[in-house]
């Protein structure tokens, strides 16, 4: 682990994070060939975006982007009808990218219910709007605004999107979710705490525990590669005008570290 935060370390320094993670996504699709060659002929009625935009968004395996995609849908739905009623209600997706979770709402929840999702990158966004109809896309800017009245949803979530963000723009775009969202409204975000302390180096380590926000820039801001970790006070001071209904957080699983997941109430 420490090999790789300084290899890591070098590369951002040295500006070399974006193509060292375009030869990771070419690696990744050459590992993926054949199985992702099974999917597609197992399923040849599933629609699926380029593979980059399901590599940027996931990993470049079809079958999890697709079947994972489903499986968050459902526990997404199983947090959300516990705190609001799913009936005719508006949910959006922040940071949609191109549908892996969105796309299986419909069938998930259904029950009149109508499904937004917006991201800033537009290939993802375009992508969305020409091959699930049913749902209303927008593509947003970094900035925190978007095109939606206030108090307009019932419920969103929005899945590794703080991770990529800048402290300003932390509170800029939860200030503007809570815009959207209406009173008695609930929103899921994750975010990458406790079991992510193992991935810092000391500097880092000795500022999150202080609790502060610890970002790892000097890349673009929004893609992947910029990366933020969230230490409990940090976010618990980002929820101060919010009720917090749920912090849940999950063991590391071999070379899997979960994000934390915050249920918030407005």
């Amino acid at each position: 682990m420490k090999n790789k935060i300084k290899v890591s370390s070098l590369l951002r320094k040295l500006r070399l994070l974006h193509p060292a993670d375009i030869l990771r996504f070419k690696l990744e699709r050459a590992k993926n060939k054949q199985t992702n060659k099974e999917f597609l002929k197992s399923h040849p009625d599933v629609k699926l975006p380029p593979d980059y935009l399901i590599y940027e968004s996931h990993n470049m395996s079809y079958s999890s982007y697709f079947y994972n995609g489903k499986k968050d849908a459902a526990y997404f739905k199983s947090i959300f009808e516990k705190y609001v009623p799913l009936k005719d209600a508006a949910i959006l997706d922040w940071g949609c990218g191109p549908g892996r979770i969105i796309r299986h709402l419909p069938d998930v929840i259904g029950n009149g219910c109508s499904y937004y999702g917006t991201d800033y990158n537009e290939k993802s966004i375009d992508w969305c709007t020409e091959n699930l109809p049913e749902i209303h896309f927008n593509k947003n800017e970094l900035t925190a605004s978007l095109p939606y009245e206030d108090n307009f949803f019932e419920a969103l979530y929005g899945v590794s999107i703080f991770t990529h963000l800048s402290e300003a723009m932390h509170h800029a775009w939860f200030d503007e979710l809570y815009r959207v969202l209406k009173p008695g409204g609930v929103m899921l975000l994750t975010t990458q705490g406790d079991v992510y302390k193992a991935k810092l180096n000391k500097t880092e380590r000795q500022q999150y525990e202080t609790g502060n926000l610890v970002v790892r820039g000097d890349v673009v801001e929004g893609h992947r590669v910029y990366s933020a970790f969230q230490p409990k006070p940090f976010m618990q001071k980002l929820f101060k005008n919010v009720e917090i209904l749920e912090h849940i957080e999950m063991p590391i699983e071999k070379d899997w570290y979960p994000q934390d997941q915050w249920v918030v109430r407005k």
